[in-house]
């Protein structure tokens, strides 16, 4: 049996934080797919596994040795509820290695039955909502924004019953560490000042150790959160990616994007869109993304008040309240500097961030696909606009933002092709368009046929780079197609 050098600190270090947990044996597991570089990353040694044992290894039929599974604790504020204890009700860490960069990664199921925290659900997970959190992990990471990944995900050769029978599936998932605000919540709830100190020191010590010699390091765990979280934010937003579900339990404290439930990337440009079935108030809409993560920052905060100023915590208010505030302008400085970027704006003038809103007014205005509007800017300033122009209904309308925007990126010791080609690798041309993602998920689930999942990952794989023979993956759908388009999350 496998051996993996798992080195499991969650469990050494917060005992009070977890509960036990053992995955439930699926009766008829098969891999659908394996994430071999990823395993090379980790250093697992599976090289020479067989798919078979694969799928037994990562499914919960056998564990490999090491693996000390646990369901972690945590509460959240769900769409502005609060929920004192949510936890793990169908994930398992089964433990920690340290990858080929000198990184401390979990790896853990989800999908793998009933736990402590499971409560009225069965812990299980159907095969779409599984591959579609392995596309969407795989696309940022090409894109190069931080989220969790897939290492595996086994069909279990059962049914889950959700609106209506499915195919079950377990999915096996890497991530920086599986922290979240929630987790700090779930202590505070309980007046546990000794555990959200030990959390506390165990979130520094494995995320921010440059912390550790700060006067006051739980003051500056908040603003390390938060710096990583607005850079995180304006990474989505250039992307046109929606979580879709940013309550305070999906929000990691590494920084990265976590729980991949209704999210999608956004086609025609529009501040308002929201694809989760459950967000019925557009809670959290593409436009509201900065603002929802300022909003659990400040949740955040409250956590940290005792340990900020143990003797009087109200005092720590100010401070706290600032570092919140600080968001903002962190939001702005990160967005900025990737507009500059994307537009091949050399230097910094006054008017770029007006530059750079306007041409989103623009988009929304005349409802322009959001990533070939980006990625068409290179061809203009080659003197090729057609392209660009084909996407808006009056291109009249675009003709003096072009002018502004050409003025400013105008040439003078750089040759037009290298502002193009620089532009070029920072907007891409292939994401998640929503309509293949859904031909993906639908092959996979329906007859088990994974093609169209391995042929997008694929094209995700090199987002940046332009493809003849993969012209339909850089298309959004026919508007008829995605008019009501809706993810749900697949719990």
């Amino acid at each position: 049996m496998l051996a993996i050098s798992f080195d499991n600190s969650y469990v050494r270090d917060l005992p009070e934080a977890y509960s036990q947990g053992e995955a439930e044996a699926p009766p008829k597991p098969d891999l659908l797919y394996w994430n071999a570089e990823l395993a090379d990353e980790l250093g697992l040694g599976t090289a020479g596994e067989k798919p078979a044992e694969l799928a037994r290894l990562f499914s919960g039929t056998e564990l490999p040795i090491g693996a000390q599974p646990i369901a972690q604790a945590y509460a959240g504020h769900q769409f502005g509820g609060l929920s004192p204890s949510l936890g793990d009700g169908r994930a398992l860490l089964l433990g920690e290695v340290i990858d080929g960069h000198g990184q401390r990664r979990d790896i853990a199921f989800k999908g793998s039955g009933r736990t402590a925290f499971s409560r009225r659900g069965d812990g299980k997970a159907a095969v779409g909502p599984m591959l579609r959190e392995l596309i969407i992990g795989e696309a940022l990471h090409a894109l190069g924004i931080p989220g969790t990944r897939a290492l595996a995900v086994v069909a279990t050769g059962e049914t889950v019953q959700r609106d209506r029978p499915l195919p079950g599936a377990v999915l096996t998932r890497v991530a920086a560490s599986h922290l979240r605000v929630g987790t700090f919540q779930y202590f505070a709830i309980r007046n546990d000042a000794d555990m959200l100190r030990k959390l506390a020191d165990y979130t520094i010590a494995r995320h921010y150790p440059e912390l550790g010699a700060q006067e006051n390091r739980y003051l500056g765990l908040l603003a390390a959160v938060a710096e990583r979280q607005a850079e995180l934010i304006a990474l989505w937003m250039h992307a046109g990616f929606i979580h879709g579900v940013m309550n305070t339990d999906n929000m990691a404290l590494s920084g990265e994007s976590i729980d991949y439930g209704p999210c999608a990337f956004m086609d025609a440009h529009h501040p308002d869109t929201v694809f989760s079935s459950i967000d019925h108030q557009g809670r959290y809409a593409y436009g509201n993304q900065p603002a929802i993560a300022q909003w659990n920052l400040a949740r955040f905060a409250e956590t940290l008040l005792p340990l900020i100023a143990p003797d009087d915590p109200a005092s720590a208010v100010p401070d706290a309240t600032q570092a919140i505030e600080n968001f903002e302008t962190r939001y702005r400085h990160h967005w900025l500097a990737q507009a500059r970027r994307k537009l091949g704006l050399a230097g910094e003038h006054a008017e770029d961030h007006q530059l750079a809103q306007d041409w989103l007014t623009l988009l929304a205005a005349f409802g322009v696909d959001h990533t070939l509007a980006w990625r068409y800017l290179a061809d203009v300033v080659e003197g090729k606009p057609d392209r660009l122009t084909a996407l808006f209904a009056e291109a009249a309308a675009l003709e003096p933002w072009l002018k502004r925007w050409l003025i400013r990126v105008a040439p003078k010791s750089r040759r037009p092709s290298d502002i193009a080609a620089a532009m070029r690798r920072e907007n891409p041309i292939y994401i998640p368009r929503n309509h293949l993602v859904e031909e993906a998920l639908d092959a996979a689930s329906e007859s088990g046929y994974m093609g169209p999942t391995l042929q997008l990952l694929e094209a995700l794989r090199e987002p940046f780079t332009e493809r003849e023979n993969m012209a339909r993956y850089a298309l959004p759908a026919a508007p008829e197609v995605a008019e009501g388009y809706r993810t749900f999350c697949g719990t």
